[in-house]
């Protein structure tokens, strides 16, 4: 039975917790006794608005709104009971003391922004807190780590023993380990760690390790090495060695995943790099095909030589020869003496992107380069060798574009000496929960917003999502989610995400199609697809493949549908022997 606001107020004051009436104005019209405490009243709060004392207070949020009533000193608003009694045009807000809670958040946020990876465990070295930087590095999802032994999320590789039991068990820091392991999701770490046991009266309440990336301390003396070979060159003038500026960005350890089907990839993409065969990659609009070449070149031993791309859907004809090639002077009007990309990757890697779009004329020259080794500039006589690897890609499968005559080929068969085939989003949906992750944390900096979390309804959204623009369409619906979402609010839900993946066939999560319309545009789309489906599988006796073709889809993507909306094959067959 609901209690009077009086007696209310008492109680809650009695379990430390705040409470004020208000009525028009925010104005206080009664205080408990700890409140006026909280807010530093002492006694002369009555009459006073709160929203000039503490606006946060007056607002309803499911947010964490804090009131910052002094220095250190936090407060945070309560649900409130149900009470008895409360006089007209007034309501009851309950708050309590909160510097604990904005103390955690501020240090969480802090910790977030730093460049170092860093974890927490606790004094039974169970995995407590990790931050973005090492979520990055490690590809791990938060909520599959939380709470587990150091051991079963981390196995050695060098023979070396984990730090984390071993700080714990010796109260003591072990600091500057080079340390190389592997995830329990299969991805292989090479650090530099410092670990440090956290202690108070001599009781051990956990350990944090801080990890930086042994690659990019060995890319920073590289680096480093480079500028003093230049300055020393400089002051000789004697025969500088040269380090080309047109390096590739992307390694293998950028490339964000858990699947089994992009380890096995990216575990070929490694052997292919250490050789220098000409690839041709394959992979849809998005897949990150461009990502994959640079790790390539970056893990072969022409990572300090040049990485140059081209478009070739991008160059007219006439443009592009003159680009790959070179030209001479006279060559056509304006024609200047130049060096093409060939000359300049001497050494290095070339990438023909879309090479399925260039001219059938312009991969005949093409061809002929490739099999004798040597080349003339466009209007010129002389006959140029270099030593260059050539990758290449495309976003249709390299036979259909051969079929359709986009690609000679027997240039197929000198660029695509290696061909792989990157995976499409929709088949490895383990690895979007932690690409949302990836992109949160990498648009928090682009837009200085501080998002922490996305819903488990929006994860749900994007695992039933068919994603045809792959991860680049991911990437650009959480910057869009989080450009729109309020500076108040921290968790991306299905609200703030793209009309188009709100309203597409494949929006709705996994659930069973009601018998029943619904009045909504997804239900009533949801519902003609899946009245569409049954259709082709009823006349076609329950073949997916003859059904697939009358539908004009894949047979993956109508045994993906099937099962999204848990379509009885053999039911709909004995439904119609009926």
């Amino acid at each position: 039975m609901p209690m009077d606001y009086r007696d209310v107020m008492t109680v809650l004051s009695q379990s430390g917790l705040g409470a004020a009436l208000l009525g028009e104005h925010e104005i206080i019209l009664s205080v408990n006794e700890t409140g006026d405490h909280l807010l530093h009243g002492e006694g002369t709060l009555e009459g006073q608005s709160l929203w000039e004392i503490a606006a946060p207070l007056c607002q309803e949020s499911e947010e964490p709104l804090y009131a910052n009533i002094a220095f250190g000193e936090y407060l945070l608003r309560c649900p409130a009971p149900e009470v008895d009694g409360l006089p007209p045009r007034t309501r009851l807000i309950v708050f309590r003391n909160a510097a604990n809670d904005a103390c955690h958040d501020m240090l969480i946020s802090m910790l977030n922004q730093i460049s170092e990876a860093a974890a927490l465990f606790d004094a039974k070295g169970r995995m407590y807190l990790v931050n973005d930087a090492a979520v990055k590095m490690e590809s791990l999802t938060t909520q599959d780590v939380l709470g587990e032994h150091v051991s079963d999320i981390y196995r050695m590789l060098d023979g070396s023993k984990l730090t984390v039991p071993q700080a714990l068990q010796e109260k003591r820091a072990i600091k500057n380990r080079r340390l190389y392991y592997a995830t329990c999701f299969g991805k292989n770490i090479d650090v530099v760690s410092s670990t440090y046991p956290i202690t108070q009266n001599g009781q051990v309440l956990g350990a944090f390790t801080v990890m930086q990336d042994w690659s990019q301390i060995e890319t920073l003396q590289k680096q480093i090495m480079d500028l003093q070979d230049k300055l020393l060159n400089q002051a000789s003038n004697k025969h500088p060695k040269t380090k080309s500026a047109l390096t590739a960005q992307y390694q293998f350890s950028d490339i964000v995943y858990v699947s089994s089907a992009m380890r096995d990839v990216i575990e070929q993409c490694g052997q292919v790099a250490r050789n220098d065969s000409s690839v041709m990659i394959y992979g849809e609009t998005g897949t990150g095909k461009e990502m994959f070449a640079q790790s390539i070149h970056n893990a072969s031993r022409r990572a300090d030589r040049p990485f140059l791309a081209i478009n070739c859907a991008a160059i007219p004809e006439n443009l592009l020869e003159g680009l790959l090639f070179g030209t001479e002077r006279g060559a056509y009007t304006g024609a200047e003496q130049r060096a093409g990309l060939f000359e300049q990757a001497d050494g290095g890697t070339l990438l023909l992107d879309e090479i399925n779009s260039m001219n059938i004329n312009l991969q005949s020259k093409l061809l002929r380069v490739l099999q004798e080794g040597t080349f003339r500039r466009v209007g010129g006589s002389a006959e140029i060798h270099v030593n260059v690897r050539l990758l290449s890609n495309t976003n249709v499968p390299p036979y259909q574009a051969i079929q359709e005559g986009n690609l000679r080929q027997d240039l197929f068969y000198r660029l695509g000496v290696v061909n792989i085939t990157i995976p499409p989003l929709r088949t490895r949906r383990e690895d979007i929960g932690l690409l949302a992750k990836r992109f949160i944390i990498r648009c928090n900096q682009k837009l200085e917003k501080n998002v922490k979390n996305i819903s488990k309804a929006t994860l749900d959204r994007f695992q039933a999502y068919y994603w045809p623009g792959n991860v680049r369409e991911l990437q650009h619906a959480i910057e869009h989610a989080m450009n729109i979402l309020p500076d108040e609010l921290s968790t991306i839900t299905p609200a703030y995400l793209p009309e188009h993946i709100l309203s597409g066939m494949e929006g709705p999560a996994p659930q069973p199609v009601p018998k029943t319309k619904g009045t909504s545009l997804h239900t009533s789309i949801r519902d003609a697809a899946y009245q569409t489906i049954c259709q082709a599988l009823r006349e076609s006796g329950g073949n997916i493949s003859e059904a697939a073709r009358a539908l004009n889809m894949s047979r993956q993507n109508l045994q993906y549908r099937i099962k999204r909306y848990q379509i009885d094959v053999n039911a709909l067959l004995r439904e119609k022997l009926k």
